[in-house]
């Protein structure tokens, strides 16, 4: 018996991981941001670690981040709804 991970197939499933949304997309509280991917950071008003997820109502934007050795990470930012009214 086999061949199904979670109710899904495993062709099915892996296309279900990775970034759920893009920039400059408005997203309510809790929305999931991404699923099981490592080369996401969380950053401001962002909850989770390998399933990213939105603590806060507001737009989307990234940033990157060079560490002491040179490698490049991915922060995923929650604009909060506020402050993109007044902007």
């Amino acid at each position: 018996m086999g061949g199904k991970v979670g109710g899904l197939s495993h062709k099915i499933y892996a296309e279900t991981l990775g970034m759920k949304v893009s920039g400059g997309q408005k997203v309510k509280e809790g929305t999931v941001l991404t699923r099981e991917g490592d080369q996401w950071k969380p950053g401001l008003n962002v909850r989770g670690r390998m399933h990213l997820s939105a603590a806060c109502e507001g737009e989307v934007y990234f940033t990157q981040k060079r560490s002491r050795q040179g490698k490049r990470s991915s922060y995923i930012h929650i604009r909060p709804l506020e402050a993109v009214k007044a902007a």
